[in-house]
């Protein structure tokens, strides 16, 4: 198992050594803010290695890296063993390791410079949509309800338990939420976000007949997208769990689009993306329930929205993005009278 627990720990020589070449040289930059973990834009010169990597370690604050374990566990488990049996794009991982005990861990990841993260506050268009519609088919599809994820080890799968939690946590986010926002937050949306408080605790394990991998955080920011638009890359896979599939394309659609988009675009989208499912193997999903998922899961909008806003760094474009993410998924949620 080979870790380092911080840059000083990406030599040469290491480098070298893990990725089965010769490594001359290596610039080592740091990228990003470094708020759940630290990353490093990587410069190599050397014999049968790349010119470019992008280094995932730890967050340098041992609070925030015992906090964070089950993420790095859970992202280095998804580049190792998962993402070769998905179908979605990815970042070429060259590299992943995690130490059990420290959560030190190191991935080597392709660079994708010079695409660009997509913007949360702008949104989309309908054909980059298109796009990321038919690469969460990629995800969920080859492994739809496959009985061998529930034994994953790695992968949690949610459990009344984990039911209950939510709800006692939910409630109080959702008021810090608007109470924070409360000069900037639609009344119609204060109040859409208080009435799902009454169901998310059932909601997390409802339709556990249909499960597959579920990003959990599929939207804008975690995707990049190449200067040609021939398609998105997905990253950021700390969150990955086992849960109903549409979770991910209700929060995408609902968050990552502006409203008048979603409202004029989604039936087609939800048509492409489960076209697209029968593609990857699916059977007995006709488009209706697709679409009944759809509605059903779009709670997911506010309790990612909520939830990352109570526990993140505040900053000037996170308290935006929290906003415009909350009222897009709102206004879904009312629009097509998603239980809430």
């Amino acid at each position: 198992m080979k870790t380092v627990s911080g840059s000083e720990g990406l030599t040469a020589s290491w480098l070298g050594e893990v990725l089965g070449g010769r490594v001359d040289t290596v610039d080592v930059k740091a990228v990003g803010t470094g708020q759940i973990g630290s990353c490093f834009r990587l410069t190599l010169t050397g014999a049968g290695v790349p010119g470019g990597l992008v280094a995932k370690l730890p967050a340098a604050d041992p609070a925030a890296r015992a906090l964070l374990g089950g993420a790095y566990r859970t992202e280095v488990l998804f580049y190792r063993d998962v993402a070769e049996t998905v179908a979605i794009r990815t970042p070429r991982c060259h590299h992943a390791a995690i130490d059990p005990e420290t959560f030190d861990f190191v991935l080597l990841l392709e660079d994708l410079s010079p695409a660009v993260q997509g913007d949360q506050l702008t949104g989309c268009s309908i054909r980059e949509a298109g796009g990321c519609v038919l690469a969460l088919a990629g995800l969920h599809g080859p492994r739809w309800c496959d009985e061998s994820l529930l034994d994953a080890d790695g992968l949690h799968h949610s459990t009344e338990a984990d039911a209950d939690t939510l709800a006692e946590v939910y409630a109080p986010a959702v008021e810090t939420f608007v109470d924070r926002f409360a000069d900037r937050l639609d009344p119609a949306d204060r109040d859409t976000l208080r009435r799902t408080t009454e169901t998310i605790g059932p909601w997390l394990v409802a339709r556990s007949d249909r499960f597959g991998l579920v990003h959990g955080d599929y939207r804008l920011d975690n995707l990049l997208f190449p200067p040609d638009g021939s398609g998105a890359t997905t990253v950021d896979w700390q969150t990955l769990t086992i849960g109903l599939p549409a979770r991910d394309l209700s929060y995408f659609l609902a968050t990552s689009l502006t409203t008048e988009a979603r409202r004029t675009h989604e039936r087609d989208l939800v048509t492409r993306y489960h076209e697209a499912l029968l593609g990857h193997g699916v059977t007995g999903y006709p488009l209706d329930l697709c679409w009944d998922d759809y509605r059903f899961a779009l709670l997911q909008g506010p309790l990612i929205t909520v939830l990352g806003c109570a526990y993140g760094a505040p900053t000037e474009r996170g308290d935006a993005m929290f906003l415009t993410m909350a009222a897009r998924a709102c206004a879904a949620i009312r629009d097509l009278q998603a239980p809430a």
